[in-house]
């Protein structure tokens, strides 16, 4: 049994690592959700999984508008396919040794306009005291003022961090990090340098309603800057990245109130 004095890490792996993003309908990256499975199995942390949806919920969520309007059965579908996603991750986390169990955020998750209001957060407390890994996902969750909204993994990582007391997130994404100008990764990105930086950060180049990198890094810095969590955003598409994330290194580029973060 994992105690609840361990330090808690949330790992987040992008809907673009896992799936097939330039397609139109669920295709997941099966090689590489297994490489990661097996990366995260050699990890003792005391850890929150939170994946992105990919192709399994922003080409139905784009197809029924739904960050423009409220539609039952469009939230119905989205929602079944991204619990679809979660299944298979589950599965092969389990596969690979990791006591993983899927949490659907539509299940445990109210917004209002957008933004997270409320979380039961009981049930993770008790899985993670027990050593499970709860694995959460973007999802359509219930929302007070819209009906339903589009909840990003990205909204839920800084959230549940702050709410569980997490010390790291890590953000496993497609690219090297923030990238500049050149290509070149970003080393740190804090309020004393965003403004500067902001200009090479865009969003997603394939099918994606909530926001790219420049909504990660929005996100992360608005968590570092009410809290002392360092996020870094690094390339799960790696071998050996996730792994070397989970054992303490600090990889890509870290989001941080300090702009020497680990120094």
């Amino acid at each position: 049994m994992t105690t609840s004095h361990q330090s808690l890490t949330v790992l987040k792996i992008g809907g673009s690592v896992i799936t097939d993003k330039s397609t139109n309908e669920g295709t997941a990256r099966v090689k590489d959700i297994r490489r990661i499975a097996s990366e995260v199995a050699l990890s003792d942390s005391r850890l929150v999984i939170v994946h992105g949806a990919g192709s399994f919920g922003h080409p139905q969520a784009k197809r029924y508008g739904l960050t423009g309007k409220f539609d039952p059965l469009g939230s119905i579908i989205t929602h079944a396919s991204v619990k679809e996603l979660n299944r298979i991750v589950v599965e092969i986390l389990n596969d690979a040794g990791v006591k993983a169990v899927g949490v659907h955020p539509m299940n445990c998750i109210i917004c209002n306009n957008g933004r997270i209001k409320d979380m039961f957060l009981e049930q993770i407390h008790l899985m993670l005291d027990n050593g499970f890994v709860p694995v959460l996902h973007g999802d359509v969750v219930m929302d007070t003022a819209l009906g339903t909204c589009v909840l990003s993994g990205d909204r839920i990582v800084p959230y549940i961090a702050s709410e569980l007391g997490a010390e790291r997130i890590g953000i496993g994404s497609a690219e090297n990090g923030v990238l500049d100008g050149n290509g070149d990764t970003i080393k740190v990105i804090s309020a004393t340098n965003f403004e500067h930086i902001k200009q090479f950060i865009g969003g997603s180049a394939n099918t994606d309603v909530t926001g790219g990198m420049l909504g990660k890094v929005l996100e992360l810095l608005e968590l570092s800057d009410t809290s002392d969590i360092t996020s870094y955003i690094f390339n799960a598409g790696y071998a050996g990245n996730t792994a070397g994330f989970l054992r303490g290194e600090n990889i890509g580029t870290a989001i941080s109130k300090a702009e020497h973060p680990g120094a």
